[in-house]
C-alpha cells in the first residue's frame, strides 16, 4: 500500500526531476540530498518549514524548493492526496520514506538508486502517466451494430438461401457415414456433409492441407464477405486496421492431428509441418485474416458448443466499443472422423437410432436417445450501422446484446435446476435493455438429449413464459448438432427468420414430453411469425451457457 501511494505522484515527479537537471545540478542535488537526510537528527526542528506542514501541500513545496534546490514537477501538482497518504501512512514516523529507517533494498530497487546515481534514467519511467492522460479517448457514442453477411457451409445447404428453404421445409440433414467405415461403431450416423467444394474460396495449395474445419471456415468466411456485397475493390477501399475476425473451433483441427500422431508412429520426420498450425483452433481465423490482409482483432475463442456465441458477442463489443468497424465472426467444427465419433460414444451422448438416420434428432420428444453429430460452419459479418449505411449496404437484421454465464456444476451434465440458463437469459436481457415481452422467438440449443432439452425449455419458460406469442424451434432437428459451429448456423437461422417472416419446424416432434406446451413449441409445418426481438441459445460442455438477440433493423430508432 506505501509502494502505491507513492509511486504516482511522489516518485515520479522525483524521477523526472533527476532527469531535468544538468550534471552539475545532480552533484548539487545528492548533496543535498545528503544533507537533508542529515537533519534527521533534528527532526523536531524541522517539523515545520516555512510556515506549512511537512505533509501539507504548499509547505511540503517549499521545502523541497529549500533542500533540494528544485521545484515539484507537474505530476506532483496533479496528484490528489499525497498529504493524506502522507499523514496517514508515516504518522509515527514521517521521516522513515526518506532514508532515517533503514530498509533492506530488493534487486529492482538497488538497479534503480544505481540508474539515478549514473544519470542513466529511463524517459519512459515517466512517460507513461503523461500519456495516459494525454490520450483518453472521448466517450463512445452509442454505436449500433447490424448484420450485413452471412455465409454458411452445413449439411442442408452451402448458401443462405438453400439452407433456409431446406430448413423451412423440414428437410433433414442426418444420414449415415460415408467418410469412414463405423460399422463397429454402435452410432453410425450424422449431418455429415457429403459434397463440398473450395473452388473460388481457397487456394488449391492450402485446400489438400488443410483440416476441413479451416477450409469450411475460410469458405463460410469468403460467402458471408461476398453476400454483404465487399467485392474486390471495395475490400482494398476498406480501413482494414478496423476491420477483424473472431471465428472459432471447439475441437480444431482434429484429422490433421490424428494424422500427425499415426505419422510418428513411422518416424518425427514423416510429421507434416503444418500438423501443429492447421491442428490449432485459432488458425482459421488467422488464415482468414491473412488472405484478406484485415489487421484488426483476429483470434478465436473454445467454449465447445457455445464457442460461435462467444465469438459473435465478442465481435459485436469489439465494433460497440469504437476498436473495429467491420468483423467477421462464427464457428466451424468438422469431428465426424473415427475419434471425434468414438469420444462422444464413450460418452453416451449420441443417439443409435441407425436404422432410421432422418428421425434420429428428436428434441424435446420423448422417444430421443441423443444427439446426432454434426460439422460445418457458420459466418456472420456484423458492421457498425453508419458504416454499413454510409456504403449501402444490406442490413438483415440488428445485433442487439446478449450474455455469458457459467453453471458451475458439472463437465458434461446441465444444471438440472437450469440456473446457469435463466441467469444468462435474464442478463442478456439487462444487458441489452430489451424487454422480456418482446421476444417472441427463440432459437433453442435444444440438441435432443435427454435432460438438456427439458432444462432449457423449463428455463425460457421461466423467463418469457408470459408472452402469448412466444414460439421456440431447433434447427438441430434437421442439421444435427454442429458442436463449435452451432451457434452461428443457429443465428443465421434466426435473421433468415427476421428476414422472410418465416420460422422453420420441429421435425420429429411427435411424441412430446410431458408438460410442454404445443403452442409454444413450432409444430412440423413452418410458421408466419412477425418477429419483434429473437433469441438464440447455445450451451456447451462445462457448463458454458450463451444468449444472444437480433432484431429487425429499424432505422427509426
Amino acid at each position: 500500500m506505501v509502494a502505491s501511494c507513492l509511486a504516482s505522484p511522489l516518485c515520479t515527479w522525483l524521477v523526472a526531476a533527476c532527469m531535468s537537471v544538468s550534471s552539475s545540478e545532480k552533484d548539487q542535488f545528492w548533496k543535498t540530498s545528503s544533507n537533508f537526510q542529515s537533519l534527521g537528527r533534528r527532526r523536531k526542528s524541522i517539523t515545520k518549514c516555512n510556515s506549512g506542514s511537512l505533509v501539507n501541500g504548499s509547505g511540503m513545496t517549499s521545502c523541497w524548493n529549500t533542500c533540494f534546490g528544485f521545484a515539484p514537477c507537474e505530476e506532483y501538482y496533479k496528484s490528489q492526496g499525497l498529504s493524506a497518504s502522507f499523514s496517514s501512512l508515516f504518522a509515527e514516523n514521517p521521516f522513515s520514506v526518506f532514508g532515517f529507517k533503514q530498509v533492506p533494498l530488493n534487486r529492482r530497487q538497488r538497479r534503480m538508486r544505481a540508474a539515478a546515481h549514473s544519470g542513466k534514467l529511463m524517459a519512459v519511467a515517466v512517460q507513461p502517466a503523461k500519456d495516459a492522460t494525454a490520450k483518453k479517448k472521448p466517450l463512445m457514442k452509442n454505436r449500433r451494430v447490424v448484420v450485413t453477411g452471412v455465409g454458411v457451409v452445413s449439411p442442408i445447404g452451402h448458401d443462405p438461401d438453400t439452407f433456409y428453404s431446406n430448413l423451412l421445409e423440414g428437410i433433414s440433414g442426418i444420414s449415415q457415414i460415408e467418410a469412414f467405415d463405423c460399422s463397429e461403431f454402435p452410432s453410425r450416423i450424422a449431418g455429415e456433409i457429403k459434397e463440398f467444394s473450395t473452388d473460388g474460396w481457397v487456394a488449391p495449395k492450402l485446400s489438400k492441407r488443410a483440416d476441413k474445419f479451416m477450409l469450411y471456415m475460410l469458405t463460410a468466411g469468403k460467402k458471408a464477405l461476398a453476400d454483404g456485397g465487399i467485392t474486390e475493390d471495395l475490400l482494398q477501399d476498406l480501413d482494414k486496421a478496423r476491420c477483424g475476425v473472431l471465428i472459432g473451433s471447439a475441437l480444431g483441427g482434429m484429422k490433421v492431428f490424428h494424422d500427425g500422431i499415426e505419422a510418428l508412429q513411422v518416424s518425427y520426420k514423416k510429421l507434416n509441418p503444418f500438423c501443429v498450425p492447421f491442428a490449432t483452433s485459432n488458425m482459421g481465423a488467422a488464415m482468414l485474416a491473412i488472405d484478406l490482409g484485415w489487421m484488426g482483432p483476429s483470434y478465436s475463442i473454445s467454449t465447445a458448443c457455445a464457442t460461435s456465441n462467444f465469438c459473435i458477442l465478442s465481435a459485436a463489443n469489439h465494433i460497440i466499443r469504437g476498436e473495429t468497424d467491420m468483423m467477421l465472426c462464427g464457428g466451424s467444427d468438422s469431428a465426424i472422423i473415427p475419434i471425434g465419433l468414438g469420444g462422444f460414444t464413450a460418452c453416451g451422448a449420441l443417439s443409435q437410432r441407425n436404422s432410421d438416420p432422418t428421425k434420429a434428432s428428436r428434441p424435446w420428444d420423448m422417444d430421443r436417445d441423443g444427439f446426432v453429430i454434426g460439422e460445418g460452419s457458420g459466418v456472420l459479418l456484423l458492421e457498425e450501422l453508419e458504416h454499413a449505411k454510409k456504403r449501402k449496404a444490406k442490413i438483415y437484421a440488428e445485433f442487439l446484446g446478449g450474455s455469458f454465464t457459467s453453471d458451475a456444476y458439472h463437465m458434461i451434465e446441465p444444471h438440472p435446476e437450469g440456473s446457469g440458463v435463466v441467469l444468462c437469459m435474464e442478463k442478456a436481457l439487462a444487458q441489452s435493455g430489451v424487454k422480456r415481452e418482446d421476444v417472441n422467438y427463440i432459437n433453442a440449443h435444444a440438441a435432443s438429449t435427454p435432460a438438456g432439452d427439458l432444462n432449457e425449455y423449463q428455463a425460457i419458460l421461466h423467463c418469457f413464459g408470459e408472452n402469448p406469442e412466444l414460439k421456440i424451434n431447433s434447427t438441430k432437428s434437421m442439421t444435427g448438432h454442429l458442436l463449435g459451429a452451432a451457434g452461428s448456423v443457429e443465428a443465421i437461422a434466426t435473421v433468415k427468420a427476421i428476414q422472410t417472416g418465416w420460422i422453420h419446424p420441429n421435425i420429429n416432434l411427435e411424441n412430446p414430453d410431458k408438460g410442454l406446451d404445443m403452442n409454444v413449441l413450432v409444430g412440423s409445418k413452418k410458421e408466419r411469425l412477425d418477429i419483434k426481438v429473437a433469441l438464440s441459445n447455445s450451451f456447451g460442455f462445462g457448463g458454458h451457457n450463451s444468449s444472444i438477440l437480433f432484431a429487425p433493423y429499424n432505422n427509426n430508432v
